[in-house]
């Protein structure tokens, strides 16, 4: 009997298959003619990293290509190893190849290793010794060395549908049946089991043989039922990877519901990051952030209403504070949109830092001395209040390089429509301002 088979092994553990016939999901990898499925059949395996969620079968299929190419499979867990045990396995590595042996050396979560560590068989990726097979719930791109990334192909494996789900549930009942005897799932609670397992087989099996245990015997069988799961899945939370990529992915998928105008969307991804764990804080700071950015002074109210949410989670904690948050990101989603303001920041910032440190212009400059007074500094301002509608036409507040430059562009939505109207009317003031002080500078020449 192995370790896998002993009864104590969790049954995840024990049903893991060892064959591509036992591989759940994964179709666009292992279906037929797909790259995994014709190293399987070829027994011809290449540095590779395998990214998912987990419970996706990573362990399982590096075990599989392993066996199915005929090498030694050396697992590791970042977590638990270091440099030292990378050392080892290449050097057992070496004495395999020596007896024309093959070594995959398989590092489980290998986004948890140093630069160093990675660095450590690096060399021995790229001269043969061994074949590096590398599982990670994080986005490659990040957490590799680039080095090590471009010697290995990256392959994305994606969560279990409920249908492949439903198929690792059944082995599982038949795996425990076989051990203690009948075993019965009602179909509601089938259902609750599969959505709890949010698509992870890990998970499934853990779920199912807990409740296995404490599942009440009816005429000798043991029955899974509503009441049972309710008992093993109290306070389960979906899956949510704190600074991960799926916390990333729903903070962006909640941002573009926000500017795309869908408050079922918004709120929606809201609830999913709440539920699953987020820190409501930040939540609410990038709510604040989305008032800006996307609705602007198309609603300023948006702004005010952002922040009022985050002020009620600060002080009040849940549930009184998420309601708040749902209440502005529904607002927020409904909101007329405008990029005016982000965009003119974004514009006015890259010029800032392109362009050199441009001079104040002499007139916009204090003079709190005799001596800037006498240089000239705010000779030539003029205090807006004191012309008509406190606006001096044809006055520049840009450095004299940037002068005739336009940064804000309010759009045709909400109250930015009367900004445009307003800004549109100041505009018509400068000109006919420029117009009037060139017609007095050629002496009246040319005036049509």
């Amino acid at each position: 009997m192995t370790e896998s088979d002993a009864p104590a092994a969790p049954l995840a553990a024990r049903l893991r298959p060892d064959a591509l016939s036992g591989m759940a999901g994964q179709q666009h990898l292992l279906g037929l003619g797909r790259p995994l499925a014709g190293m399987i059949e070829r027994g011809r395996v290449h540095s590779m990293i395998l990214w998912g969620p987990p419970g996706t079968g990573k362990t399982t299929l590096a075990g599989i290509l392993a066996a199915a190419s005929g090498q030694r499979l050396v697992a590791l867990s970042a977590v638990m190893a270091g440099v030292k045990d990378v050392r080892a396995a290449v050097e057992q590595a070496r004495l395999d190849r020596e007896s024309g042996l093959g070594t995959i050396l398989f590092i489980d979560e290998v986004h948890r290793f140093n630069k160093a560590q990675q660095d450590a068989f690096l060399p021995f990726v790229e001269d043969g010794t061994l074949t590096f097979i590398g599982a990670t719930t994080e986005n490659p791109s990040f957490e590799v060395r680039s080095a090590l990334l471009s010697r290995a192909r990256v392959f994305r494996l994606r969560s279990l549908t409920p249908e492949d789900l439903a198929v690792v549930l059944e082995r599982g009942r038949r795996q425990l049946e076989a051990e203690a005897g009948p075993l019965a799932i009602a179909p509601a609670a089938a259902e609750q089991l599969l959505a709890a397992a949010d698509g992870d087989a890990r998970r499934l099996l853990n779920l199912l043989e807990l409740a296995a245990d404490l599942a009440p015997s009816e005429g000798g069988a043991r029955r899974v039922d509503a009441e049972v799961l309710a008992e093993v899945t109290a306070g389960d939370l979906r899956r949510f990877d704190k600074g991960g990529d799926v916390f990333y992915d729903q903070i962006s998928a909640l941002h573009k519901a926000v500017r795309g105008s869908s408050p079922d969307g918004a709120l929606y991804w809201l609830l999913r990051m709440l539920d699953g764990g987020a820190d409501p804080l930040y939540v609410a700071r990038r709510i604040v952030r989305m008032a800006s950015e996307d609705i602007g002074n198309a609603d300023p109210r948006a702004l005010g209403l952002a922040l009022e949410a985050y002020n009620v989670q600060e002080r009040l904690g849940s549930p009184e504070g998420e309601l708040a948050l749902a209440q502005a990101v529904a607002y927020l989603a409904l909101a007329p949109k405008s990029n005016a303001v982000y965009s003119a920041y974004n514009a006015l910032l890259a010029t800032i830092r392109g362009g050199g440190s441009m001079e104040v212009p002499v007139h916009l400059r204090n003079a709190p001395t005799k001596l800037l007074k006498e240089m000239g500094h705010g000779a030539e301002y003029h205090y807006a209040h004191d012309w008509p509608d406190a606006y001096v036409p044809g006055e520049s507040y840009l450095p004299q390089e940037l002068a005739d430059q336009r940064f804000y562009a309010p759009v045709d939505r909400g109250l930015e429509q009367r900004l445009a109207q307003k800004l549109q009317w100041l505009r018509q003031q400068d000109e006919a301002s420029t117009w009037q002080r060139w017609a007095a500078d050629s002496g009246g020449k040319n005036k049509d």
